[in-house]
């Protein structure tokens, strides 16, 4: 049996010096399941902007070109993956599409995988923190190039311009999506109403494929997994990571892409709860008072 073939993604997301988002969140898990990651850092920054105080650099669209000029010049800019996510300039998004269509050009079989980091919902309420004026580059050259796209609920609300209220809505907002481009939709976390309760989170997914005569053919998922009980950051950048591995593998089936994708969310999350419980046990233990025997 041959080895598998060296895959090699170019990941374009934020970096952090604390804490694990971005592309601290998705590079390693990349490494583990077998893939070479090179990593443009959109941001650098403290820390994730959830904290009160964060400080940084917000790279440019000329300093992004200067990067990839550097690839070019030594012939190192073959990749058949681009992951992108969180970044906070403009002309920086619009220059990441250049990149991505370069790319395409000269391996027609590059796959983009999109998350276009925008906001989020909390108590039912949607809001953005990035700037707003990201969300046309994102729905107007971003989407169109993509080609596995994984917004959430408030950010394909966002890109469509249309509410999600049921699923019959969810689904129809997925085909505008498709109809903007990308193949494969997968909208990564809903406040559907889950059969199993609301412990459950709902996540949904959609594949387009035109087929040699032309009709199109489309697989539907959806999958239903347990809350955890506590908040994390960098969860979108780990899930589009994990996509993008998985359907490398499984390149004409959804359905056990995302299975295996939502089953490596469940045990990280597992596990850093237990191992945050561990860490607080042991220090609070060490604080107690020690009584003479």
């Amino acid at each position: 049996m041959e080895p598998e073939r060296e895959c090699r993604v170019l990941s374009i997301q934020s970096h952090v010096v604390r804490g694990y988002v971005g592309n601290k969140a998705a590079t390693f898990p990349l490494q583990v399941l077998g893939f070479e990651v090179d990593t443009v850092n959109s941001v650098q920054f403290s820390n994730h902007t959830g904290y009160a105080h964060w400080k940084g650099q917000v790279l440019n669209s000329d300093e992004l070109h200067e990067l990839y000029e550097g690839l070019k010049l030594n012939n190192v800019n073959q990749y058949d993956y681009v992951l992108t996510g969180y970044t906070r300039d403009t002309s920086f998004l619009a220059m990441v599409v250049d990149i991505v269509q370069e790319l395409k050009q000269q391996n027609s079989n590059l796959v983009y995988v999109c998350d276009p980091v925008m906001g989020d919902k909390w108590n039912g309420e949607g809001s953005m923190y990035v700037p707003k004026d990201l969300l046309p580059v994102y729905r107007d050259k971003v989407v169109p190039v993509a080609d596995i796209i994984t917004p959430n609920q408030f950010e394909a609300e966002l890109l469509t311009g249309r509410k999600i209220r049921t699923e019959k809505e969810a689904l129809e907002v997925m085909d505008m999506l498709h109809a903007m481009g990308p193949e494969t939709v997968v909208i990564t976390s809903s406040d559907l109403q889950a059969s199993l309760g609301n412990n459950y989170l709902i996540a949904l997914g959609s594949h387009r494929k035109t087929k040699a005569d032309g009709t199109k053919m489309t697989q539907r998922i959806r999958m239903e997994s347990p809350k955890v009980d506590a908040v994390f950051v960098g969860t979108g950048d780990l899930f589009a990571a994990m996509l993008l591995a998985w359907t490398h593998k499984h390149p004409n089936n959804l359905k056990v892409a995302c299975e295996k994708t939502v089953s490596a969310m469940q045990h990280v999350l597992q596990r850093t709860i237990k191992s945050a419980k561990d860490f607080w046990f042991r220090r609070d233990f060490q604080r107690m008072p020690r009584q003479a025997v």
